[in-house]
């Protein structure tokens, strides 16, 4: 009976980490295998799980490191009680597998599935990988990587970041840059799930700018929080309204990626995959405050491969970003040529490989 027992992802917390894990449930979905999802009540799983017909399963856990004193006398009491909910979950759900797809959940989570026997896979997306992951590493079966050398050992395997299949299927970036011509730029400005509010601060100024010199078109995602006063930071700049859609959030990343010649963003690991696969130039601006600094350290490895230019959020300046977005739209060929290097580091096929890997355990 086992090759009828369930998959259950463990995700949570931002859409750096839902989406890959929505990604690898479609996948498994659409072979006919169950799929059921353990989650916290705060995290954006709330919200877009369900509509995918999946069965969520929440638990009491939040961040604790760097979340001061306080919250650290805490953590023993607010591990057991997680450790304990998600316990009680999979003992009601008997998974055959328990795949950890990252946020606060996967901890607890996959030290439950280790003490109930459930095979566990681990799939760390940064190139640093988070303490929860280094733990379990110890206990998982496979530990599948984001990126390639994250972990040692003969257990771990490259397979990429998952990213949504909408987004795999977009066309080459040749086709997409040059069939624009070279007028003007189509800049997308990404903050992640949450927004960023270095990026909301500078680029209605940036706008106002390089609007004098060029036919500069935004796409910016502020984040719920910051949506108001982002527009309302574009209404002061000047800027003609025409040329700028502010948004809080971009459901269809594919047409907001079908529609950019050039990204601003942060270097989360499912941006950066995304930007990959889409084959998209980019100037990386690393949030500075990430645990163990790993959004830096995933962008030096874009930055390595030519495809991205990395930017440290203290050493922001306008001018110097001004400079940069002029040059790409002024040699549209370099635009292209980095779209083309970021391709040749996409894995548009992760989410079926992480699949297979749950597969291939699940019916061991």
């Amino acid at each position: 009976m086992m090759q009828h027992k369930s998959i259950l992802i463990m995700a949570g917390g931002t859409g750096g980490h839902v989406f890959p894990a929505l990604a690898v449930a479609r996948c498994l979905m659409a072979q006919g295998v169950p799929v059921s999802w353990l989650g916290t009540a705060a995290g954006i799983e709330c919200r877009l799980v369900p509509g995918d017909g999946i069965d969520l399963h929440l638990i009491d856990v939040r961040g604790i490191r760097g979340k001061g004193i306080g919250t650290l006398l805490c953590a023993p009491v607010i591990m057991l009680k997680a450790l304990i909910q998600a316990l009680l979950a999979m003992r009601r759900l008997r998974p055959g597998v328990a795949l950890g797809m990252g946020g606060f959940v996967s901890g607890p989570g996959g030290i439950a599935a280790w003490l109930l026997g459930i095979p566990l896979i681990i799939h760390e997306q940064n190139a640093i990988p988070g303490l929860s992951n280094r733990i379990l590493s110890l206990v998982a079966a496979v530990v599948l990587e984001g990126f390639p050398g994250v972990f040692r050992g003969n257990k771990s395997q490259y397979t990429g970041n998952p990213v949504r299949s909408d987004i795999a299927g977009l066309r080459p970036p040749e086709l997409r840059l040059r069939s624009r011509g070279s007028a003007g730029l189509q800049l997308l400005v990404l903050g992640g799930s949450q927004g960023a509010q270095v990026l909301n601060q500078v680029l209605p100024e940036l706008s106002r700018q390089l609007g004098r010199e060029m036919d500069l078109r935004v796409w910016h995602q502020a984040g719920e929080r910051h949506y108001a006063g982002t527009c309302d930071a574009y209404r002061q700049s000047g800027v003609d309204p025409q040329k700028v859609r502010v948004v809080p959030f971009i459901e269809d990343m594919a047409a907001a990626y079908d529609w950019a010649d050039l990204v601003i963003c942060r270097s989360g690991a499912l941006t950066l995959a995304e930007l990959c696969v889409a084959g998209i130039a980019s100037i990386l601006i690393p949030y500075p405050h990430a645990v163990d600094d790993h959004q830096t350290a995933n962008a030096k490895r874009m930055v390595a491969h030519g495809c991205a230019i990395l930017i440290p959020e203290c050493g922001l300046d306008l001018c110097k970003l001004a400079e940069i977005v002029t040059d790409f739209s002024r040699i549209r060929e370099k635009l292209i040529e980095m779209a083309r290097r970021a391709r040749e580091l996409a894995k548009p096929d992760a989410a079926s490989a992480v699949a297979s890997f749950c597969l291939e355990y699940r019916n061991a």
